[in-house]
């Protein structure tokens, strides 16, 4: 950039670092591809540095710069390993490092602590500023993958990682308010972190767009996303046994690319097998599903953010059942039903109560549906990121310390 001021009008060269598959859809892909669109769509140039997986459409308005094919390395589901860690990270940021000799940019935004840790390497020497996008923390996400360690010893772990981490950005960008009320309580001053939230595609989960629900077929329950043990699929299962010991006519769709087969012995045994019923569908095809169904659930317990897939429940104007934990964006009784976490009573006679109140679980939906329109887009959220980028690089041409401080407390 010039010696100017930085104008509010001025395009940037902004380079997005995701540590994972790209495009793809589940939350942390989805942040990323939706994020660097709208930025684009505002007239900056956006470069996405990614892994060299992907699935969905590559066409859009940002470029793709991929590491080198490796051809063990095929995982596309959360969580870290060995070989991510020890191989695909480093050529990311060896990617990212020939990238900025050849390219000035402006603005590094990096997601996820991996994204973080690739581009602090590859931006020794330069003084661009880097933003940390933070979806999610270690100290709550590490103990639901299996590491070979005891859960406290893993969550300890994860704890200072996030006290420590986010100290190599020069500003923290989170999905929730949670997420920052953790960080400060870390130690960050809140001055450097700004909470961005994740929007959603209002038009394209647009109820009088889709088919509406037969009213004689079964109501229908609806999950989408991935099976991974944090979605709290097995309270999910025990609580549809109950809603089914009271609704015999009731099914549960399972939306998710996931394999079943971790759960298939517990669906068994509490007798619900034959009310599953399962479609890999694309994006695409989500929103006719979410219209056909009578109520989206959330079995998460804690997240960090804001599940993706119960943005998009509100947006198609569903009504939604929800442990508290995950549910920030939900007011209960207005925009959804939100329960006790782990209480599996609760939960069901949630679901049931909605099942036989079809008007008031209408009335929750379209409730729901105006919240999020007036609150999730993804050009707020581009606006709110490129309103933290123009700080960063007026603090840096007035020579300010750039940097993470402690807050004073």
């Amino acid at each position: 950039m010039t010696e100017e001021s930085v104008n509010s009008s001025e395009f940037l060269k902004i380079a997005m670092v995701a540590a994972c598959p790209y495009p793809y859809p589940r939350g942390t892909p989805i942040r990323i591809e939706r994020l660097a669109n709208a930025l684009a769509e505002r007239g900056h140039e956006v470069r996405v540095f990614a892994y060299h997986l992907g699935a969905g459409s590559e066409d859009g308005p940002v470029t793709i710069c991929r590491i080198p094919r490796i051809p063990t390395y095929n995982k596309y589901s959360p969580g870290p390993s060995l070989q991510k860690l020890l191989i695909v990270d480093p050529l990311l940021a060896g990617k990212l490092l020939v990238a900025f000799a050849r390219t000035p940019v402006d603005i590094i935004h990096a997601h996820h602590y991996e994204g973080l840790i690739a581009a602090r390497l590859a931006k020794i020497g330069h003084s661009v500023p880097l933003v940390y996008d933070a979806h999610t923390l270690l100290g709550s996400e590490l103990p639901f993958f299996k590491l070979g360690a005891p859960k406290k010893l893993v969550s300890r772990l994860g704890n200072r990682l996030d006290r420590w981490l986010p100290r190599l950005s020069d500003h923290v960008i989170c999905v929730s308010q949670t997420i920052k009320d953790k960080l400060t309580g870390l130690g960050l001053s809140t001055d450097d972190i700004t909470v961005v939230s994740n929007g959603v595609e209002h038009d394209i989960f647009a109820p009088r767009q889709q088919s509406p629900r037969d009213p004689n077929a079964p109501p229908t329950l609806i999950f989408t996303g991935n099976l991974a043990s944090y979605q709290g699929i097995d309270l999910l299962l025990k609580a549809f046994a109950k809603v089914v010991s009271k609704r015999a006519d009731a099914r549960l769709l399972l939306v998710t690319k996931s394999s079943f087969e971790p759960y298939e012995a517990l669906a068994a045994e509490l007798g619900i097998r034959g009310q599953l019923d399962f479609v890999a569908a694309p994006f695409r095809e989500q929103p006719a599903l979410l219209a056909r169904a009578a109520i989206g659930v959330n079995p998460r317990m804690n997240a960090d953010g804001i599940p993706q897939k119960l943005l998009n429940y509100m947006a198609a104007a569903l009504a939604t059942v929800s442990f508290e934990g995950s549910a920030p964006s939900v007011e209960h009784g207005k925009t959804g039903w939100v329960v006790t976490n782990g209480d599996l009573d609760a939960f069901a006679d949630g679901i049931v109560k909605l099942l036989d109140e079809p008007e008031r679980a209408a009335e929750l939906g379209r409730q729901a549906r105006a919240a999020v329109v007036a609150q999730y887009t993804w050009d707020i959220a581009a606006e709110k990121s490129e309103a933290v980028y123009r700080r960063l690089l007026d603090s840096a041409k007035s020579k300010r310390p750039a940097g993470l401080q402690r807050s004073s407390s």
